[in-house]
């Protein structure tokens, strides 16, 4: 971190106030920033920062008070308003030195962020105007190192991320066709299935040793002029019985003819 100014590096114009007026500004401003220096080196930040807005109060361009009041933000862990400060002397300072240093405490407050970079631009502006500051050149090497690996592995990270979606696209079509295969396949299951019913069916009705077999199962009922076998057969023994017993009287009444027949003699 670079030094806290203690001496006045701009003046604030006189056309506003009188002569009289701005030394008594400027040396209570002096005042309230020698008092926030003294709280700094104790590393009692709050109590310099109450003395630095004090200054500031007193004087608002007063350019070392806003200076060191950054120094104490930063040092409080409040980067976005250290930085406002800074920016504010970048802008408004005349010095080289001045300009070179607060420049490189946005850098660092940058570097803070991990956003390096902006860090590596505001130590190369640092340089432009202090190319002898060694320290700068070494915060600049280390920045731009570090900027370096964080765009490969943001890359890489965005490589995986494409190939993770890739992955979960093809992952998706590789789904789909299995369902659409699954489907196909129980559609065809279920068309042979009817198809193996159909055919069953249909062997039923043409085969004609089934339909034997069924008719021999089932009783047939009678038909009219047509007589089952059964019948015929007590028929013919009925008839049998019939023609015995004629034939038996037959014969007995040839018997007895014999008997009373007369020859005649010529």
């Amino acid at each position: 971190m670079k030094r806290i100014l203690l001496v006045i590096l701009f003046v604030l114009p006189l056309s506003i106030f009188s002569q009289e007026d701005t030394k008594a500004l400027q040396k209570g401003a002096r005042a309230f920033a020698r008092e926030g220096n003294d709280f700094y080196n104790k590393l009692e930040f709050t109590d310099a920062e109450v003395a630095y807005r004090k200054a500031l109060e007193k004087d608002p361009s007063y350019e070392v008070a806003n200076y060191n009041l950054g120094l104490a933000l930063s040092l409080q862990k409040r980067g976005d308003e250290a930085l406002a400060q800074y920016e504010l002397v970048a802008k408004t300072t005349t010095d080289k030195i001045t300009k070179s240093e607060t420049l490189h405490n946005i850098g660092n407050t940058h570097f803070d962020k991990k956003d390096y970079a902006k860090s590596v631009e505001a130590y190369k502006n640092s340089l432009r105007n202090n190319p002898k500051d060694d320290e700068t050149r070494y915060n600049l090497a280390l920045a731009q190192e570090l900027l370096e690996d964080q765009q490969q592995n943001q890359d890489k990270n965005d490589n995986n991320k494409d190939n993770k979606d890739d992955q979960k696209d093809q992952d998706k079509d590789q789904e789909n066709k299995d369902d659409q295969k699954d489907k196909k396949d129980n559609k065809n299951k279920e068309d042979k299935k009817d198809g193996d019913d159909e055919k069953d069916k249909k062997e039923g009705q043409d085969d004609p040793k089934e339909n034997k077999d069924q008719q021999d199962n089932q009783q047939q009922p009678s038909q009219p002029g047509k007589l089952s076998p059964q019948r015929i057969q007590q028929l013919l023994e009925a008839m049998n019985n019939e023609e015995k017993k004629t034939q038996e009287k037959m014969n007995a009444r040839k018997e007895k003819g014999q008997k009373i027949k007369q020859e005649k003699d010529w």
